[in-house]
């Protein structure tokens, strides 16, 4: 039988030792450690070598979000799951940027805790479902964003025709957003970024972000 190994970060006291009894329950699991920070975590993961860490996001000296950064940078394949005890758009879309391969709401009960570090350290993604809709609702305001910001039929008309992933960076160009927004917002690396800003300069035939924000907002007018 193969030993799920999990590191608990937790700034308090109580979840922590609470969650570790619970697991430790487990005949396939076992709490090889726990942090009460994220510079904490990043030490007792490199001492103890989990499979899995519990993760959670407030904590002091280094938060959740930033530790799952630094991990995933030097150890892509350790599975990270954020513990939250609230469903926050921004968490969401910045976690899941930066590798998260899922979230746990703190309040769950015992049998949906053990069944989602089970299917975590599997390979699943998890997410409860009040942070799928969380997650289904930003995506959905931010399809009607592309919209209001990019006038397709009007690229169309002038030959410019740009794809889906160029109109969802067009789009996030026009509202302002940094190369590094945007890598968060849709969940690429900045490089990437850059490579479709490149390609969306050429077909607009504009040299500059200036240039191509002018551009995109004039065809809105017209």
């Amino acid at each position: 039988m193969t030993i799920i190994k999990v590191l608990i970060a937790d700034d308090q006291t109580l979840m922590r030792e609470g969650l570790k009894t619970i697991i430790d329950l487990e005949e396939d699991m076992e709490v090889v450690a726990t942090a009460e920070d994220g510079q904490e975590a990043i030490e007792k993961m490199n001492e103890f070598e989990p499979n899995l860490i519990l993760m959670d996001i407030k904590m002091p000296n280094m938060n959740g979000i930033e530790s799952l950064k630094k991990i995933k940078k030097v150890n892509s394949e350790m599975r990270i799951v954020i513990l939250t005890t609230f469903a926050e758009d921004d968490f969401i879309i910045e976690g899941l940027a930066c590798g998260a391969d899922g979230f746990l709401l703190k309040d769950m009960n015992y049998d949906q805790l053990i069944n989602s570090i089970r299917e975590a350290a599997s390979g699943q993604l998890m997410l409860p479902t009040v942070i799928a809709s969380k997650l289904a609702k930003r995506l959905s305001k931010f399809n009607s964003v592309i919209e209001n910001e990019i006038n397709v039929d009007k690229l169309k008309k002038l030959g410019i025709r740009l794809s889906e992933r160029e109109k969802e960076v067009a789009a996030l160009i026009v509202k302002g957003f940094s190369n590094r927004k945007i890598a968060k917002q849709l969940f690429i690396s900045e490089g990437t970024v850059k490579n479709y800003i490149s390609e969306i300069y050429s077909k607009l035939g504009v040299k500059d972000r200036a240039q191509a924000i002018v551009y995109l907002k004039e065809l809105q007018l017209k």
